[in-house]
C-alpha cells in the first residue's frame, strides 16, 4: 500500500500537455516506403508535458510518434495525468508503475508507455534541475561529450551526389560519423551508394547501414557478407524487430557488428532481445520505452549482458543517457527535433558535449507553441 505525500512535502500541482507537430521541410523515405510499407513522413507528432510543483519547480518532458499515433498519446495521457495531481514528484519509479496500472487495460508496451514517457521524462528533468544538476550528472555522468553520428542526412530520397555532399558537410560540422539508409529492392543500389561514400570519406571516419527490418534472412545474409569488405561500424535492423534469433545468427557469423532495438517499446522486450544475443549494440529510445526509468533499467540488462548501446533518435535527450552508460557509446544526430527548443546542443571533435544546466538543458519555443494544436491542463490551473 503506497502512502500519499504528506501535507509538508512537495507535490505535483499542475500539468500541461500539449500535441505539437513538427513538419519536416522535405518529405522523408527509407526503406519502408520503397516497399511500399509505408508513406513517406511529413511530420513528427510531439507530446509535451510540462510539470509544476506547488513550492514552483518544473519539469519538461516529451515524447514523439512518427507517421501515425500522435492523437492516441495524447488521449491515453490525457486519461492518465489526473492519477499525478497531488503526488511527490521525487517518487519517479513508483509514478510509473501508477501511471502504467492507471491504463494496464491497453498494456504495457506500444502507445500506452511512449505516452507514459513524456511524464517520467518531465519528471527527471524536474528532479535534477531542483538539484542544479544537468541530468547526466544526477544519473552518475561517465563523460562529458559522446561520440555521434549523423542520419538525417543519409535518407533513400536523397540523390546518390546530395548524399556525398551531406556525408562530406556532416564530417566538416566535426560530427564523428555518418549513417546511411540501405533495404532497397535493388541491393545493387545499396551497395553502389554504401561504396561511393566510403571512397569519398576515405576508411578513417567511422560508417555505419540501416535496413529499417526489410531484408528476409537469405537476403539479410547476402548484403551482410558484401557489406563485411566496407569496415562498417554496425548494420542496422537487417531483419524484422521481432525476429531475435534470426538477428543472433547475423551477429555471430559475421564481423561487423549488428545493432538493432529502436522499435522495443518495453524494458522486457529488450530483455528477450539480449537473452538472444540479437545484437552487438543495443539502441533503446527512451520515449519508446516508457521514459528514462525504464530506459535505465535497459541499460542494466545491457551492461550486464556486455553490450554496447546507441540509443535511438531524441538527441536532446539520449545524450545525456549515454554519457551515463559505462561502455564508450554513440549517439544519433538528427537536427529535425532542434526548432522546438530554444538552445542547440554543441558538437565538437566527433562529439555532443553534453549540457552543463540543469536537467535536460531545454525549454520549449515559440515556434513549438505555434505548432501546437491541442492542448489540455491539469491541476490548480485546470
Amino acid at each position: 500500500m503506497t502512502n500519499p505525500a504528506a501535507p509538508s512535502a512537495d507535490a505535483i500541482a499542475s500539468i500541461r500537455l500539449s500535441s505539437c507537430y513538427l513538419p519536416l521541410a522535405t518529405p522523408i523515405s527509407d526503406a519502408k516506403v520503397l516497399t511500399g510499407r509505408q508513406k513517406p513522413m511529413t511530420e513528427v507528432a510531439i507530446l509535451f508535458a510540462e510539470i509544476r510543483t506547488r513550492d514552483g519547480h518544473v519539469g519538461i518532458g516529451f515524447s514523439y510518434s512518427k507517421r501515425a499515433g500522435g492523437p492516441g498519446q495524447f488521449a491515453h495521457a490525457s486519461e492518465i495525468a489526473p492519477a499525478l495531481i497531488g503526488e511527490d514528484p521525487s517518487d519517479i519509479a513508483r509514478l510509473w508503475d501508477k501511471l502504467c496500472w492507471a491504463g494496464a487495460s491497453v498494456g504495457r508496451s506500444g502507445l500506452s508507455t511512449q505516452a507514459i514517457g513524456a511524464f517520467d521524462v518531465a519528471l527527471w528533468d524536474l528532479k535534477a534541475r531542483r538539484a542544479g544538476l544537468s541530468l547526466a550528472k544526477l544519473l552518475g555522468a561517465h563523460r562529458d561529450a559522446v561520440r555521434c553520428y549523423n542520419t538525417s542526412g543519409g535518407f533513400l530520397h536523397t540523390p546518390l551526389d546530395q548524399l556525398l555532399v551531406n556525408a562530406a558537410a556532416s564530417v566538416e560540422r566535426g560530427i564523428g560519423g555518418i549513417k546511411l539508409k540501405v533495404g532497397q529492392p535493388n541491393g545493387a543500389l545499396d551497395i553502389q551508394r554504401v561504396a561511393a561514400v566510403r571512397e569519398r570519406l576515405g576508411d578513417a571516419v567511422p560508417l555505419m547501414v540501416d535496413a529499417n527490418q526489410q531484408w528476409d534472412r537469405p537476403t539479410a545474409q547476402r548484403m551482410c557478407r558484401t557489406f563485411e569488405s566496407f569496415n562498417l561500424v554496425w548494420i542496422e535492423e537487417p531483419l524484422d524487430a521481432y525476429d531475435h534469433e534470426g538477428h543472433a545468427a547475423l551477429a555471430t557469423q559475421f564481423d561487423t557488428p549488428i545493432a538493432t532495438g529502436e522499435m522495443l517499446t518495453s524494458a522486457a522486450e529488450h530483455w528477450d532481445l539480449i537473452r538472444h544475443r540479437a545484437a552487438d549494440y543495443l539502441m533503446p529510445d527512451a520515449p519508446r520505452v516508457g521514459g528514462i526509468t525504464p530506459f535505465l533499467k535497459v541499460c542494466a540488462l545491457a551492461e550486464h549482458a556486455g553490450l554496447m548501446i546507441a540509443p535511438h533518435f531524441a538527441m536532446e535527450l539520449h545524450v545525456h543517457l549515454a554519457a551515463a552508460y559505462p561502455r564508450e557509446p554513440w549517439v544519433e544526430h538528427f537536427d529535425w527535433l532542434e526548432p522546438l527548443f530554444n538552445e542547440r546542443l554543441e558538437i565538437r571533435d566527433g562529439r555532443i558535449v553534453v549540457p552543463t544546466r540543469p536537467g535536460l538543458g531545454i525549454t520549449i519555443s515559440e515556434q513549438a507553441r505555434a505548432w501546437t494544436r491541442e492542448q489540455a491542463v491539469f491541476g490548480e490551473r485546470a
